[in-house]
Order: C-alpha cells, then structure tokens, then sequence
C-alpha cells in the first residue's frame, strides 16, 4: 500500500493543477446540484418491527387523512387570579384563538375547541386546545408557527396567560454559527501548532471543501432518499473532525520529510505513502464505525450513517490527493517561519511529546495505575445510566413548551402530557372490551371513549397515564397493556414511541459494539501485525466511553456541577446518545490511535528499540494528536451553550469523551502499557502472520528504496574513483 500511495502521492504533486481543477469542479457539481434541488420536505421517522410503528401503519390506513405523524401543538390557557375559563370573557377570547388557528395556516388539519370536548381543568382554571397539523414539525414553515404563536399573543392582550407546547414547535437544527466557531478555533490552534499560515491553512481549506462537496450531496439527493434533516448537520461534524486530523497528518509528515533534506515531491510521496496509510485505516475504522450504525434498524440512524461515511470517505480522498496537490503550489512557505530563516531541522530538538515519552518510560506502573483507576472512578455513575428520550418536561423552564407542560400537569394531572393512543383492530365490542379492561389497570388516570373509523372496523381510545411521559411507572403501564391485551391490541403515540425507541437502542447496543469494535480490531491487526496493540487500543475506547458516560450521567442525571453546565433539568439520558457517542468517539480515538502508535510501529520496523521507538512516536505524533483532539473538544463544547437540552448533552458528552481518549488513553495508558509489553507488544503467531494480507503501513518497501538507491550510488562512487 505504501508504495501505491507513494506514487499517488507524487502524482498528485507533479499534476497539482489538475488535481485541484477536479476537485473544484466537484466541489461546483455539487453546488449546483444541491441549488437546483427541490427543498427537503419529509423528515420520516419510523422503528420498523415496533408494536408502536404497527399501530401508525394501521392508523394511516383505517384513518385515512387523519395526519397520525402529523404534528400536534397545545395551547394551553390560563385565567387570572380569581376567574375561571368559563367565564363569558375569557370563554370568547378562546374562541377567537381557536378560530384564528384554523384559518391561520393551510397545514393545520384540526383544531379542537376546549369546551365542546370539556378539555376544562376541574378547578377552571386552566383549558386547552389541541392543534393537528398534515406534516410533521420538521415541515412546518416559520409563517405556520408565527400563525401558531401569535394567535396566543393576542389572547394574552386580554389577561389570559397562553403557553405553547408540542412538537409543531419544533424547528430544524440551525448549523453555521457553531461550525464558524469551530473552524476559528481549529485555525488558531493549527497556526499556534505549525508556527505557519499555510500550514494551517491547509486543513482548514481541505476539510470546508470536503464538507461542501458532501453536504451539497446530500442536500441534492434529500428529497429521492428521504434524509433527515440532522443528516447534513451529523455529516458536517463528522466531515469536519476527520478533514481536519486526516490534513494535519499529511501536512505534518510533509514537514517532517522536509527536515531530512528531502526534495519537494519526493517527501509529498513519503507523506501520503506512510502517513496516508494511517489515513487510510484511520477512514475505515470511521466508515465502519458509521456504517454499522444500520444494525440498530432504524432507517433515519442508517441514512444518517451512511451519509457521514461518505464523507469521511471523501475527506480520506482529498488528504491522499489535494493535500500533496495544494503542497505543490505552498512551497516551502508550509514550514514555519524559523525553520525556512535558519534553516534549522524541524524536530531535532526534544519536545514536550519526547519529554512526556520518556517520563512514561520511567513510570509506565504509575501512569497506567493513574490513568485507569482515574478513568473508572469517572465510569462508576454510568451503572446508573437510565435511558429515555426528551420531552417539554425536559426543556428550560423560561421556554414556553415547559410552562405550557406544567400548566397541564397542574390543570390535569402529570399524565396527561403523555397520552397514548391505543389503537384496535377490531369492531365495536372489542373497543368496548379494551376500555374496560383498561379502566381496571393501576396508573391509569383516565380512558376516552373509542373512536371508530369509517368501516367500524378500528378504534382508537386514548389513555391518560397518572404519571409523566418519561416516568418508570408510565413504561410499566405501556408495557402492562400490551401483555395483557390481545394481538388485536395496539399501544402508541409519542410515549409509547419513545419507550420503543429507548429499548430499541438499549437492545442493538451490544451488538453494535461488537460489531464496531470487533471489525476495527481486525483491521488494526492488519494494521500492525500484532494482536496486543489492536486489543489495547478497544480496551482503551472502552473505558474512555464508559468514563464518558458516566460524566454524563453524573451531570445530567444526577445534576452534580449542574449548574457549572446549564443544566436546568435532570432526567433520563437521550437513548441515542450511547450509540451516538461510541460510533463518533470511536472513530475519532482511532485517528488518534493508528497515526500515534503507526509512527512506534514505523520506527520498531526499521531497526530502533521498543522503548526508544515511543520516543520517536511521541516527538513527531504528540503535538499534531493534541492539535487534533484541542480542536475537536472547542468545537463539541461550542455545542453545550445551546438552550436544547439535548444538544447540549451531545455536546457534553463528545467532548469529555475526546478529552478522555486523546489525553488520558493515548497519550498516557497507551504508552504505558507499550513500554510494559516491551517487544511482546508487536508479537503475532506465525500462522496468523502468514493469513494475514500485508499491507506496508510503514513503508518499508519505501525505506528499501532508500537502501537500493544508496547502494547504487555506492557502487557509481566505486566505478568513478
């Protein structure tokens, strides 16, 4: 592989002019394609196989037009001190809201009026009216929820207090201003790394131009794929992380072949051919990562998957020929001011990485003991990991989906903010039946009568739980009528949806990491002929997972240094974020895994000791890896600012998790048990060496080429004197 990519390499760097047209043109491509495309208007999310998506798919087709993924919105009204909503004033002000909301947007498919359907708090001091929409939140304009909102507003104008909950609410995630962030950040750090603008320019521009190209894909094929509307954002994040730490490798052993008095071309050859072979692993350890992201059988997470790893896939083909390309036409302003003044060897002098190796090679007991009982300390909280998915109750509580959520519960009763929707297929009598046996159940606030359909064939009932949406005692009821009821019986709607998809994604968890990590140990092994590094290096993501979800845990569930986060609500951590984070974190660990330990390998391979082979890893890897993982924490905490408490929790959680792999796992356990395994530490049986395809990472057929040159030029000398 290293000479293939060396020769690619050299390519790139000879035709720079045409690799980088290419490039801009499919840069371009993209562009138009994504601007010509029709806008993105489904946003579908379904959990094929669940007792709660078998009910939407029965609903959809008895109850024809009833919009059952529709989005749904609560205005929720409150009457003076004193007064009651029943009152004739404030029973007309209501009226004329529910009027408004009908002829306020086209999208709107119901509107129930409060008093017809005694949605009435006993006290009277509290009603509502419940909003149905054709599309799902997602789809909604910015007129549709200014419509929504500014009905209330004007009730307000009369004394009423007016709050709004539901998902109609619910706008797409903004991107930008935190990528822009990011990106500041990232050229701050990689200016301060490679004391040159170039240099840290190079990344920067690789990694947008990756991230264009892919975005842009995806927003042109959005609508034929049905992509979500996080699809963009997740590729953008993951595009970003990888382009950055995939140029900075190539761009730094550029550097480092520079200082040994190579020619130009020849070191963007070396580069890509050793470095870029650690891109390459690097990618596929992200693809796989990302790609197996289809075992949990969740459309939206596959599409979301696969749309990444496209663009790690890119961001990979852009370091192996861009990056050689654009060094073509740096010249020598790449290096770093200094070194092009003085001439001086970029490296000769020991760092901070080799002075950190060799305190590691003094103390590897006390660094590992440190590093993993640190680690596990800050694991312990994720015993107590509980699973759920967000609602109102969840948000801030200056927004108004909170107050409207807590107005209800006072009004009615925690319950009645997660409603289900029994759905039966079956006649009359067997509606009848279902309620019933329903009414005896505990934790059952109160059962609707049935509705039937057209052909009085199918019924819905709706049930109000005595507890909240995300409650235990909600799980167990949802639970208890689905074992209880016949086959005929369906149980849905948001919380019996959010019950399905926490358990889908507390089931797929395991598989989906041995899965990950069992194909990633594979390729490491391929990667370094060894069988101790690879199952290192998932020990290590491991517990760098583990101790970041239990900061998690810890933070927003128990609520220590709550406050220190912006964490105004405990509750049940998101289902999506285990997952989440091992598929992210883990193909970010092993960018840093396989650059810093293919560097030790590199130099074991061609002759230094295993002690001193650390050394050498260490001066050339530490100071890109920690550039890498700065820049990839300021970005990821950008995100804990934001007021949704479910970004904020992603931000969190990836962030803690980079800084705990890259500082605590492979800049200090790594090393550690490395120089504790000594030379045992590259062992593979000879059987498994020989099955085994090789590969070259480390470029000995280049270094080869160096001996066969220079003897060469031995024997030219001999012949001349």
């Amino acid at each position: 592989m290293a000479t293939f990519l060396y020769k690619l390499g050299r390519f790139a760097f000879r035709r720079r002019r045409f690799v980088a047209l290419v490039w801009v043109a499919l840069l371009a491509l993209a562009g138009v394609a994504a601007s010509s495309a029709s806008t993105a208007t489904s946003n579908s999310f379904s959990i094929p196989g669940t007792e709660a998506q078998k009910a939407f798919d029965l609903l959809d087709e008895r109850f024809p037009g009833t919009s059952a993924h529709g989005a749904t919105a609560r205005v929720v009204f409150k009457a003076p001190a004193g007064q009651k909503m029943t009152d004739p004033a404030n029973k007309a002000e209501v009226q004329k809201v529910v009027a408004e909301l009908k002829s306020g947007s086209k999208q709107v498919a119901s509107v129930v009026d409060p008093y017809a359907a005694k949605a009435v708090s006993r006290d009277g001091s509290v009603a509502y009216t419940q909003v149905s929409y054709k599309v799902s939140g997602m789809e909604l304009t910015d007129e549709d929820r200014e419509a929504l909102t500014g009905a209330g507003e004007k009730a307000e104008g009369s004394g009423l207090t007016v709050e709004i909950g539901g998902d109609a609410l619910q706008a797409a995630p903004e991107t930008g201003a935190s990528e822009v962030i990011g990106v500041a950040i990232a050229a701050v750090v990689l200016l301060i790394t490679f004391g040159s603008l170039v240099a840290a320019g190079l990344p920067l521009v690789t990694a947008i131009i990756g991230v264009g190209i892919g975005v842009s894909t995806i927003t042109a094929l959005a609508n034929v794929l049905d992509l979500g509307s996080t699809t963009a954002t997740l590729a953008t994040m993951i595009g970003l992380a990888v382009g950055i730490d995939y140029a900075l490798f190539i761009v730094s052993r550029y550097r480092a072949e520079l200082a040994e008095g190579r020619e130009r071309e020849d070191a963007a050859g070396r580069a890509v051919g050793t470095a870029g072979s650690a891109v390459v692993f690097a990618g596929l350890t992200v693809v796989i990562a990302l790609v197996g992201l289809a075992v949990v059988n969740i459309p939206m997470l596959s599409k979301m998957g696969f749309a990444a790893a496209g663009t790690v896939a890119i961001a990979v083909l852009i370091a192996l020929t861009l990056i050689p390309a654009l060094l073509g036409f740096a010249g020598r302003q790449v290096l770093g001011r200094k070194v092009r003044k003085d001439k001086a060897v970029d490296g000769d002098k020991p760092n901070m990485g080799t002075r950190w190796a060799g305190f590691v090679l003094r103390r590897p007991v006390v660094v590992l003991l440190l590093g993993v009982l640190g680690l596990g300390a800050v694991a312990v909280p994720a015993a107590s990991l509980e699973m759920g998915l967000p609602d109102d109750g969840s948000q801030p509580t200056s927004t108004t989906q909170r107050k409207a959520y807590d107005l209800l519960s006072d009004g009615f009763g925690p319950g009645f903010n997660g409603p289900l929707l029994i759905v039966v297929d079956g006649g009359k009598a067997a509606a009848d039946r279902t309620t019933k046996d329903i009414r005896k159940l505990d934790d059952v606030a109160a059962v609707m009568p049935a509705t039937m359909n057209r052909a009085g064939d199918t019924a819905m009932i709706t049930v109000i739980p005595k507890d909240r949406p995300s409650s235990t005692e909600t799980e167990d009821l949802v639970h208890t009528i689905r074992d209880t009821s016949g086959d005929d019986v369906y149980v849905t709607g948001t919380t019996a949806m959010n019950i399905d998809f926490s358990q889908r994604m507390n089931d797929a968890l395991v598989p989906y990491l041995a899965l990950v990590v069992g194909l990633a140990f594979l390729l490491l092994m391929v990667v370094f002929r060894s069988v101790l590094v690879p199952l290192k290096a998932a020990l290590g993501f491991l517990l760098s997972v583990v101790a970041a979800l239990g900061a998690v845990v810890a933070v927003f569930q128990w609520g220590w240094l709550g406050s220190l986060f912006g964490v105004e609500q405990t509750g049940p951590i998101m289902s999506m974020m285990p997952i989440f984070m091992v598929g992210v974190v883990f193909g970010l660990a092993m960018d840093y895994e396989v650059f810093l330990v293919t560097r030790m390998r590199e130099a074991f391979v061609h002759g230094e000791g295993s002690g001193q082979a650390i050394v050498t890893g260490f001066r050339h890897g530490a100071r890109v890896v920690t550039a890498a993982a700065v820049i990839m924490i300021a970005v990821f905490s950008g995100f804990i600012g934001s007021s949704e408490q479910m970004v904020k929790m992603i931000g969190f959680g990836l962030a803690i998790a980079v800084f705990f792999d890259a500082f605590v796992v492979r800049m200090a356990i790594v090393p550690a048990v490395l120089a504790l395994l000594g030379k045992r530490a590259w062992w593979l049986p000879r059987w498994l060496d020989r099955v085994l395809p090789s590969v070259d990472v480390e470029g000995e057929a280049l270094q080869a080429k160096d001996l066969a040159a220079d003897h060469a030029e031995g024997e030219r000398e001999l012949v001349r004197a």
